[in-house]
């Protein structure tokens, strides 16, 4: 398939599935929009490992930067279109290496895509819409955009300023400004989040107290007369007894109890919800909103506190999600994930050879090396 294909088809992939990054600032899923936009554009016309890293890092840099321009405001209610589309746009533009001049108006032909900020995918109960509002969409509109400029369209050389401007229109007290501030100093996706766990942000930091009062306390789910999660006010509403596994807070909680730990099979296994020992325990589990810790987001604290059948209780805080840059994960968990993500796809051998490409990018001397790693035999 051509690009534009490519772009939405990954990115719908990246997203629907959990298993894409977060952002510390709140407001986007940068990497499912910028990544799949620069893979396609970049085995298009082939560019190496490193200039691939380099479009990543520049469209992590501009889709954070426009969020931090406008925000929400009265008529852009949700900002995740926003970042991926001005994400993968600059991505895609980079990987082409446009000029200064095409990059201009590459940036334009974002602006006027990224306006589609109304959140009904929030009722979305199978991920299908909310992995295209945040991935495919976006990661379509960004190669959309960079290939019709490469094709020769012009557009407004200043899509921020003048009349009917960007940001006049989105939010009037946006600053301009904030486009480049920092630009090429601070580089965002640094601020990224690699998840855990592949399920919904909310329930990482739940996640990561229980692994930890597993390890300082070991005992077996039957063990427990109770679970009490508590989280903030919004994050709870987001993961409350949701349909999906993968975003639902009460049925994670029971199958780490279980399996003392939550794979990807098990986040999305959908029969097993009805499965009477995940029901036994996901009842013993409840979900608290909490006022003081809603108002520490974007910073997600969850406190856990689980009782066991003979009195214990134990409890455990977590104030920095593991994955995030204050508490980062190792380069082996961060393997490890992948393997539980790649391996029943691709198999050990070609999961192995695909991680030793990745872990060296900056020497690969055409992206289409990766190619037939990403593919079933």
């Amino acid at each position: 398939m051509g690009p534009i294909e490519a772009a939405i088809t990954n990115g719908e992939l990246a997203h629907s599935d959990e298993t894409d990054d977060d952002y510390t600032g709140g407001g986007a899923h940068p990497g499912s929009a910028v990544v799949p936009a620069t893979l396609a554009i970049g085995e298009k016309v082939g560019i190496s490992g490193q200039h691939f890293t380099r479009a990543v890092a520049l469209g992590y840099d501009i889709g954070m930067r426009a969020f931090q321009t406008v925000g929400t405001g009265p008529i852009l209610k949700d900002t995740h279109v926003l970042v991926g589309t001005f994400g993968a746009s600059a991505a895609a533009g980079c990987a082409l290496s446009l000029n200064a001049q095409q990059m201009r108006w590459l940036l334009d032909y974002a602006a006027q895509q990224a306006g589609a900020g109304f959140a009904t995918w929030r009722r979305d109960t199978d991920h299908i819409e909310k992995g295209f509002v945040f991935g495919g969409s976006s990661a379509r509109n960004g190669v959309n955009a960079a290939l019709v400029v490469e094709l020769g369209w012009t557009a407004v050389t200043d899509v921020m300023s003048g009349p009917d401007n960007f940001v006049l229109t989105y939010n009037p007290k946006g600053d301009p400004a904030k486009m480049i501030d920092g630009l090429g100093e601070r580089y965002e996706v640094t601020q990224a989040t690699l998840k855990r766990w592949t399920t919904g942000g909310p329930i990482q930091s739940p996640l990561d107290a229980l692994q930890l009062i597993l390890k300082k306390h070991p005992f077996e789910a039957d063990q427990v007369k109770q679970v009490v999660v508590r989280t903030a006010t919004s994050a709870a509403y987001t993961v409350n007894n949701r349909e999906m596994p993968d975003i639902c807070l009460q049925h994670m909680v029971a199958v780490m109890l279980i399996d003392k730990t939550a794979s990807f099979k098990a986040a999305h296994d959908k029969p097993r919800m009805q499965d009477p020992e995940v029901l036994r325990v996901r009842a013993k589990v409840q979900l608290v909103g909490e006022d003081e810790l809603e108002k520490l987001i974007p910073k997600r604290v969850a406190i856990v506190e689980v009782t066991l059948n003979d009195g214990t209780k134990l409890t455990e805080r977590v104030e920095a999600v593991r994955g995030t840059p204050e508490n980062p994960m190792t380069r082996e968990e961060v393997v490890a994930k992948a393997r539980d993500l790649i391996v029943p796809n691709l198999g050990a051998t070609k999961c192995d050879a695909l991680i030793d490409k990745l872990l060296n990018l900056e020497n690969v001397k055409d992206i289409r090396e990766l190619r037939p790693l990403l593919q079933r035999t």
